[in-house]
């Protein structure tokens, strides 16, 4: 197990981690069952986000039951620790000069959902499918600096807005922290002019080739990287279809996989 242990979450994912999980509740004295660990449920956490297994799935190997698994997941996501780690993360990256803000890219990919709930909707390029969309902005190389989820049927204009906004204060290797590109690069989808205003208020220079003037191609050049971090994205399986009712839930299960995204680099 310690081995298997350590593939799913190494000393340094863990340290980060302890940095943003509440402490464990104190138990009465006298007895009880002893808590699992939490890096073992963390574990258990990331192999459901890897292999998109239910939690009913879980092997008996990680020594906690697939409710303990979850009802952790729960709290912790009630608590926004996958928000925190995503966070963190960015601010270690970005300390150490390895996010670089001068072209980034905005995407979005949409997901089945099995069972409904809400931020789900008729997906117009899938049959009318029912499902939500995820939305990123991504820096130069491909790390995702903001992600967010909105119904299958929301348009892609809506999604630039909230997903700058929700760039959080990041570190330099040197001055102030940041927490706006440079340039943001798009398809035709965001091509509306309250973006174009909204972006220049804000001093960020949009490349998005103009409907019915300009050709996407060049443009394309640049915008691959944020489609190559959506293969990412859905590579961890339990992002392939939206299983969870709740969309807090599978948010969390996006910050997860982001969060890893991550730390994948830094680990590098």
């Amino acid at each position: 197990m310690d081995a298997f242990l350590q593939r799913l979450v190494p000393d340094e994912l863990w340290e980060l981690f302890q940095r943003v999980v509440p402490p464990a509740p104190s138990r009465p004295q006298g007895g009880g069952r002893r808590r699992v660990e939490d890096r073992v449920t963390l574990a258990a956490i990331v192999y459901v986000a890897t292999t998109g297994c239910t939690w009913r799935q879980l092997p008996p190997i990680f020594g906690a039951s697939w409710q303990t698994a979850h009802r952790r997941f729960t709290e912790w996501s009630t608590a926004r620790v996958w928000a925190e780690l995503y966070r963190i993360l960015l601010d270690e990256l970005g300390a150490r000069g390895e996010l670089d803000w001068s072209r980034c890219a905005i995407g979005s990919v949409s997901v089945r959902a099995v069972k409904g709930g809400k931020l789900t909707g008729p997906d117009p390029v899938d049959r009318g499918k029912g499902g939500p969309k995820i939305h990123l902005i991504t820096e130069r190389s491909g790390l995702p600096i903001s992600v967010a989820i909105s119904a299958a049927s929301a348009h892609d204009s809506l999604a630039p807005e909230p997903l700058v906004r929700g760039i959080p204060p990041i570190r330099s290797r040197r001055g102030p922290r940041r927490r706006k590109p440079a340039e943001l690069h798009g398809d035709k989808g965001y091509d509306y002019p309250h973006l174009r205003a909204f972006l220049r208020g804000r001093g960020i220079i949009l490349r998005i080739a103009r409907r019915g003037i300009e050709s996407s191609q060049r443009l394309g050049r640049h915008r691959w990287v944020v489609e190559r971090t959506v293969s990412w994205l859905i590579g961890y399986r339990r992002l392939h279809r939206r299983y969870e009712r709740l969309a807090a839930h599978f948010a969390s299960f996006v910050a997860i996989a982001a969060a890893l995204i991550r730390y994948r680099r830094l680990a590098e």
